[in-house]
């Protein structure tokens, strides 16, 4: 008996201590410290933005979704509060259209709504969206049929997984994703009059045609045509009484499928996607999902996640600083966005159906905002989707002679050299160097006003007698000074590659920023076509196109990060150099200099916005790490998580840029130059950061004491010149040491 009582304790002990092994296990997980939300919270304050904002704006403090996604997926599953806003979801609004399965953040996509309604249910929405809008008039609202109100209080959301409650309809929404499907869950309160909304004629893009059709008692397949034709097969678990279309195969209008009365239980409904046919979307589907559970593939996407999280880990820094990071990393791993099926197939650059057997092909990346810093943490955290992100460079530069770029400048050439030089190497490296050879040298191009720059060394403005905001012309100082870093990103591709010749011409190129240095006022000032310097000249006042991009003198005349001896030159010295750049960071913004996505200010700099983003760590360059510090510590603690709820951030997280400038500079280690592979190190927010790399090594960043000055650092033991760390402790582990008082 007294064998039998102690066999039965020690079963019951080992039950209790493997129950609370998981749950401490659960506990310790870092996904609980990604809130999805931040960045959906629009910001109001005057004394943060710069400026009051006009009256029907909206700050532009993330644009983020807060859906479910896998790492880089296809498949991005969100709620839409706002057709035709950044990412479609806005935390201030109270009524959901849809839940819609693609997403960037940038005006577009937003594919494939799906919104489950209840037959009594949908007056009452109709009435209380009518009553909505009345109370928030010029919002520009496109009000639909099927909308409901919604309680951020029966919401939350974790990587991989989204839930909230539709108030109108009394259904609980679950969703969860893979890399290429999405998985929907809708707890109806009764199982009479359900229904799902195909919103086919909707999206953050024009469209131009749909289709949707019945292919057995249970299953749906169809498309939605933009600029390119998306592709969807559908299998729920429940028998489908109707289908109906309103307005099929034009824009606009939408499918209404009514459900099979008296099934109990969730209705659930598995949905594939691809950008190539209807059978592959069935087939990515069968693959991905197949006859798995809802909650299999929600614990599978909380373990993708979790594996990529856990390659940071920290010690110390506030609970907030924790979730400011993990939320960042996992912001800065959502784009590009897969865009192969499971079989290789895809939809190329020339709308042409392709395969591949041996890489995924991917969207280009966002690369005027993410080639800083976003392009290289991806890379250190996952190589092989860098990896294959060039190699669907390439496959655009075979199809239309130019590695793609994005929306100003040419940086492919630092993203890829970047990405080449730190040892991403197994791809067609010749080849796509030739490529990237032409971007920089061939006129019509990838290069707008290459021939000037070529030619003078600069890119000229027109004349203008009055511009304003939004005045159309060609950026002349913007597209010089990068155009002169993507030569050196070149040049120091050819360098490795023996390419003297190339490398010698490219790197006379990099030097062409200096051209657009005017003596006399100290900033970088714009030409006319004769060489003379544009008057007048307002150095506080924002352009989106004229001299600059998005951004005034103040904010790109401390831009040079290949060359900062030769930048600090140009202001007589390091002296000189400290001066303006002290003048950057206390001179008040004019209040009445107002342009959307120019906000969020310290000074002159703008952290809302991508530009100047290097030039709090110049400083460094001047043997004063300690002023960096401030400023650096100043923006990491004020301009993250911020506004009522704490969810906003200083501007848009433009597809992971600003996510990715907050996770390298709050571990302490910044690619200030994204091309070389090297690192500016300054004291991280944490005592202790372990960084387990690509290659299974283990790289430590401590900073012990409480102090922020960063007066010098000792990488392995031994004390370091200067305050840049190579790439190679990425590849053999190590440890840096931060000595702070």
């Amino acid at each position: 008996m007294k064998n039998i009582l102690k066999t039965l304790l020690l079963v019951i002990t080992l039950i209790f201590n493997s129950s609370y092994f998981v749950q401490a296990q659960q506990a310790g997980t870092l996904g609980k410290y990604v809130n999805t939300f931040i960045g959906s919270y629009p910001l109001t304050n005057p004394k943060i933005l710069g400026y009051k904002l006009p009256e029907n704006w909206r700050s532009w403090a993330g644009l983020t979704f807060p859906g479910s996604s896998m790492p880089n997926a296809m498949v991005q599953l969100s709620p839409m509060t706002e057709y035709g806003s950044g990412a479609g979801y806005e935390y201030e609004d109270n009524i959901i259209y849809g839940f819609t399965h693609t997403n960037k953040g940038h005006w577009n996509l937003c594919n494939i709504p799906l919104m489950p309604v209840w037959e009594k249910g949908i007056s009452s929405a109709k009435a209380a969206i009518a009553a909505s809008h009345n109370t928030i008039e010029g919002k520009g609202r496109n009000p639909a049929d099927f909308g409901s109100l919604f309680s951020h209080d029966k919401e939350k959301a974790s990587p991989g997984f989204y839930q909230v409650y539709l108030e109108n309809y009394k259904v609980n929404v679950s969703l969860t994703s893979t890399l290429r499907c999405g998985f929907h869950r809708y707890d109806f309160s009764g199982t009479t009059g359900r229904q799902i909304i195909f919103d086919l004629g909707r999206a953050n893009n024009n469209i131009s045609d749909w289709e949707i059709t019945q292919v057995d008692k249970n299953v749906l397949q169809g498309s939605q045509q933009t600029g390119e034709r998306i592709y969807f097969y559908a299998v729920l678990n429940t028998e489908i009484a109707s289908l109906d279309r309103n307005n099929a195969a034009k824009s606009g209008g939408y499918a209404r499928i009514r459900l099979s009365d008296g099934d109990k239980g969730p209705v659930e409904v598995k949905i594939g996607l691809s950008f190539v046919s209807t059978a592959n979307a069935q087939e990515n589907l069968e693959k991905e999902i197949g006859t798995k559970s809802f909650e299999e593939i929600h614990q599978q996407a909380t373990q993708t996640w979790e594996q990529i999280l856990s390659k940071i880990r920290v010690k110390g820094g506030t609970e907030k600083q924790k979730q400011l990071l993990y939320s960042c990393l996992y912001r800065s791993l959502l784009w590009p966005a897969l865009r192969s099926d499971v079989n290789g197939e895809y939809t190329d650059v020339k709308m042409q159906r392709s395969q591949s057997s041996d890489f995924n092909y991917y969207t280009e990346p966002s690369l005027w905002d993410t080639y800083r810093n976003k392009d290289v943490l991806l890379g250190l955290i996952s190589p092989n989707v860098t990896l294959d992100v060039i190699k669907s460079m390439k496959d655009v530069g075979d199809k239309t002679g130019f590695i793609p770029t994005f929306f100003h400048g040419d940086h492919g050439a630092s993203s890829i050299a970047g990405a080449y030089l730190r040892g991403i190497d197994n791809f067609d490296v010749k080849g796509t160097y030739a490529i990237l050879l032409r971007n920089a040298n061939v006129s019509p191009g990838a290069r707008p006003h290459l021939v000037e720059y070529i030619e003078k060394g600069y890119i000229s403005d027109p004349d203008i007698a009055h511009p304003e905001v939004e005045t159309k012309a060609n950026a002349g100082v913007s597209k010089t000074l990068e155009y002169s870093y993507d030569d050196y990103s070149l040049a120091r591709m050819a360098k490795k590659l023996g390419d003297t010749s190339n490398y010698k011409i490219l790197m006379a190129r990099s030097k062409n920023y200096k051209n657009m240095f005017d003596p006399s006022t100290r900033f970088m000032r714009g030409r006319l076509k004769n060489g003379e310097w544009i008057k007048p000249f307002d150095p506080q006042y924002p352009y989106y196109e004229y001299m600059y991009r998005e951004a005034n003198a103040w904010q790109v005349s401390f831009f040079a990060p290949h060359d900062m001896k030769g930048l600090i030159e140009l202001y007589g010295g390091p002296a000189g150099f400290e001066s303006k750049l002290d003048s950057l960071f206390t001179l008040p913004w004019n209040p009445k200099h107002i342009a959307r996505n120019v906000e969020t200010f310290i000074g002159q700099y703008c952290h809302g916005n991508q530009p100047d983003h290097e030039a709090p760590f110049a400083y460094t360059f001047i043997g004063k790490p300690e002023k960096t510090q401030k400023v650096l510590d100043n923006i990491m603690n004020n301009l993250y998580g911020i506004g009522d709820k704490g969810l906003a951030l200083a501007g848009m997280d433009d597809a992971g840029e600003m996510s990715a400038w907050y996770v390298l500079s709050s571990i302490g280690l910044y690619t200030f130059s994204a091309t070389d592979p090297e690192y500016l190190v300054t004291a991280p927010l944490f005592d202790e950061v372990k960084w387990t790399t690509s290659t299974g090594h283990t790289l430590t960043v401590s900073k012990p004491g409480e102090g922020r000055g960063i007066t010098g650092i000792k990488v392995n033991g031994k004390v370091n010149e200067g305050y840049f760390v190579s790439h190679d402790l990425f590849k053999n582990g190590g440890r840096v040491e931060v000595i702070t008082r």
